[in-house]
């Protein structure tokens, strides 16, 4: 853990029962909903061990990560039914590895163009609580069915 990364204090939050966006913990990471919902499902994957770049893994833990990766996307699709997932590992500014999992649709305001091009103001649209109750729900009950 890093004092001044983003994620580490975020996985820090989950595990003092702080973070009202976490959904489950996998053996390599954790899945959280996130916080701006413009994109009704957004998601995100953190690893639990701070690390900037897939090579740093060890073989065996990066397989597990991927495929954990894999699922958790899965059960995005599944819960919030999008057109096409969008994923991106970036760490250019928080240099954690965490993966984005955007649901996009067609009716998507700028459909066709990358989520980080598009105007910060436009895509920071925050949950209610009980939308936030709802997405995590949803989720949740897609990734138990994939984890059986």
């Amino acid at each position: 853990m890093s004092k001044n990364c983003l994620i580490c204090n975020r996985i820090k939050q989950i595990k003092n029962n702080a973070n009202k966006f976490f959904v489950k913990e996998l053996k390599t990471g954790y899945v959280v909903i996130g916080d701006h919902q413009t994109y009704k499902g957004y998601t995100l994957f953190l690893c639990k061990l701070h690390k900037s770049e897939l090579h740093q893994l060890t073989g065996q833990d990066r397989d597990i990560f991927l495929h954990e990766m894999a699922i958790v996307a899965e059960a995005t699709n599944n819960a919030f039914k999008p057109d096409k997932m969008n994923y991106e590992l970036l760490g250019n500014t928080d240099e954690h590895m965490h993966w984005h999992l955007f649901p996009r649709r067609k009716e998507d305001q700028k459909a066709h163009t990358a989520i980080w091009a598009i105007n910060k103001e436009n895509r920071s649209q925050k949950p209610s609580d009980e939308e936030l109750q709802e997405l995590k729900s949803k989720l949740l009950v897609e990734l138990d069915k994939l984890l059986r």
